[in-house]
């Protein structure tokens, strides 16, 4: 399941993607716009901004605006940011493996197996969703 933590980074890039050509958009607008809780938001966007994803201007006029191309926004990095490993069980983890300690036989596992299948198709999908590819579809949702 997704959490809410990388829910409302998606949503936050989305909407800050929606604005590109406008000023930084401050914290309190985006979690009015959006419905996030403020407090949670803002160590969300500042992740988002330590991975350089966002650029911050303090001040008056201040807030956040993307520092990157919505192309080149990637739902797995997204998720890697906010919530880490992406696959299921961390046996099957790419950048977070970790042996299950009740597994003899790793090798063998079927459950392994069948979660890096799993993994490996969520991974296909991620790679290859942006920010950009999210706008787009909800142009489309919204004109249907």
């Amino acid at each position: 399941m997704l959490s809410k933590k990388t829910k409302y980074a998606i949503k936050a890039l989305v909407l800050l993607g929606k604005h590109m050509d406008k000023p930084p958009m401050q914290i309190s607008r985006i979690a009015e716009l959006e419905r996030i809780p403020k407090k949670f938001l803002e160590q969300i966007l500042l992740d988002l901004r330590n991975a350089g994803f966002l650029y911050s201007k303090k001040g008056a006029g201040g807030g956040y605006s993307l520092n990157k191309d919505p192309k080149e926004i990637f739902l797995v990095n997204i998720m890697r940011i906010t919530d880490g490993p992406i696959a299921m069980v961390p046996c099957a983890s790419l950048n977070f493996y970790h042996r299950c300690d009740e597994c003899p036989h790793e090798n063998t596992c079927g459950i392994r197996d069948v979660f890096i299948d799993v993994r490996d198709a969520t991974l296909k999908i991620l790679t290859e969703t942006s920010i950009a590819n999210i706008i787009a579809r909800e142009d489309t949702l919204i004109n249907n």
